[in-house]
């Protein structure tokens, strides 16, 4: 296995909120950086998403791939690469959400990605800050402003 990147933030919402936002796949482009088109292939029963179909335009990476998605009730959410693009050979992530009183959740993102171009593991590893950074960033703004 990979080894993974991990970041949390703290968000003023309950799990719930938080993990609608997560499902709401439909919605990324809106604030998920770089996200161009997420749409979801297929669902499960419940309508959760189990893979989605992403178009991603953050420079330099430019890319296609479908990610599929386990939903571990509604504190968990994770995914792995099931359609390659170009560059991602691999990608493998997940959220993990947490109570933090007083009606905050604590929001954990780990992920582990490997691209078909050569990067050192620092340069690498950075990259995936970067992404997670930016990603929970995106998601406390969108779910605060609801």
């Amino acid at each position: 296995m990979m080894a993974r990147t991990t970041s949390d933030i703290v968000i003023d919402a309950s799990a719930d909120e938080i993990m609608d936002v997560i499902a709401d796949f439909a919605s990324y482009p809106t604030w998920a950086t770089g996200m161009k088109t997420a749409d979801v292939v297929s669902a499960a029963p419940d309508g959760r998403a189990e893979r989605v179909h992403f178009v991603l335009d953050a420079t330099p990476i430019r890319d296609e791939y479908d990610l599929g998605y386990v939903w571990d009730g509604d504190r968990t959410v994770s995914w792995s690469l099931v359609e390659p693009g170009s560059m991602l050979k691999s990608m493998d992530g997940a959220y993990i959400l947490e109570p933090a009183g007083q009606g905050q959740t604590r929001v954990t993102y780990q992920l582990a990605v490997d691209v078909s171009i050569p990067l050192l593991g620092m340069l690498k590893r950075k990259a995936e800050k970067v992404i997670i950074d930016t990603a929970l960033k995106g998601l406390k703004k969108q779910v605060e402003a609801r």
